[in-house]
């Protein structure tokens, strides 16, 4: 793994949906320094350098998560609830990038410290659009501490 300052992690199973995302991120010139991991799994292995990720240096942390829900072995609010639950990783911001529109989903993620929830368009150019201006935010625009 390129130890290079990671700026965007993506957390998505969905192979097709990951491309998309990767192609709009490209398209803006910010999806150089991109990680993408398939489940909640390896994002946690990830974020808190264990199982594959052993011994990567924890202080190489992204400027912004794009995480998805729905995902098998560990779902994305649990991953939310680790991260915002730890000190090291607290800060980071979380952008819930997701095809549930539910109000559960929605409510349990902000109550947990999500930055931001985006439900995924259906229609390509709509996808693209706004995953294109969601990084252009997180990436270029956003100031963190």
């Amino acid at each position: 793994m390129n130890e290079e300052q990671v700026e965007v992690v993506l957390v998505e199973d969905n192979p097709d949906d990951a491309r998309l995302t990767i192609r709009a991120l490209k398209k803006q010139n910010i999806a150089n320094n991109l990680v993408h991991l398939k489940d909640g799994e390896e994002a946690l292995d990830f974020f808190f350098a264990t199982g594959p990720f052993a011994g990567r240096n924890t202080n190489n942390m992204p400027r912004v998560v794009l995480l998805d829900l729905k995902m098998p072995k560990i779902n994305g609010i649990e991953v939310l609830a680790k991260l915002k639950a730890n000190e090291k990783t607290r800060s980071i911001p979380v952008v819930v990038l997701t095809s549930s529109a539910e109000d559960p989903d929605i409510e349990k993620c902000y109550a947990l410290g999500a930055n931001s929830y985006i439900v995924k368009p259906v229609n390509f150019d709509d996808f693209m659009k706004a995953v294109s201006e969601m990084g252009m935010y997180w990436v270029l625009l956003n100031k963190r501490v």
